[in-house]
């Protein structure tokens, strides 16, 4: 359980992270915006690899929260992974963009954000992997703004999903 301290780290940690992105989450900025020098954070954190764990996990657990409350149809599924990320693009890609700290992790988290998707798709764990890779492509792309103007997203988005749950099937 974190200290009272550890939370207001977290608390300004995730007000960086939204406003300045993944790149201006720094020990500076977040001892600064805290009020200290730098080496006091350590105090607090061992590294800054730990403050990101700590979002990583929060982010992971209202991910899975979200994804959970869409219920067991595919197409609910990737509609909540999707409007989560867009709704929390700099937590989103903290989350997805580096290895994950699973040393860091609370035991059973990563699994339960599995869960829906391998649910969805009968147990089948590529198929699971496979839908993971096209939600998280998707997102990506868009959060990129890789898309050409006249893409139709709703129709990729349906295409792809019919296309995953036709393997299940």
């Amino acid at each position: 359980m974190a200290s009272e301290r550890q939370e207001e780290v977290l608390a300004v940690a995730r007000e960086l992270l939204a406003r300045d992105g993944v790149e201006g989450l720094t020990v500076g900025r977040l001892a600064g915006a805290l009020g200290i020098r730098p080496p006091s954070l350590y105090k607090h954190f061992a590294s800054k690899r730990e403050v990101e764990a700590a979002l990583i996990a929060e982010g992971l657990e209202a991910h899975a929260d979200t994804v959970e409350a869409a219920g067991d149809g595919l197409a609910a599924i990737a509609a909540a992974y999707r409007r989560f990320a867009l709704d929390h693009a700099q937590l989103y890609r903290l989350m997805t963009e580096r290895p994950l700290p699973r040393e860091h992790l609370p035991a059973g988290l990563e699994a339960r954000a599995a869960a829906p998707l391998l649910r969805a798709l009968g147990g089948d764990a590529d198929l699971a992997r496979a839908a993971w890779a096209f939600v998280h492509g998707m997102v990506q792309l868009e959060l990129a703004g890789r898309f050409p103007p006249d893409a139709e997203l709703p129709a990729a988005w349906r295409r792809g999903v019919e296309a995953l749950e036709a393997a299940a099937a």
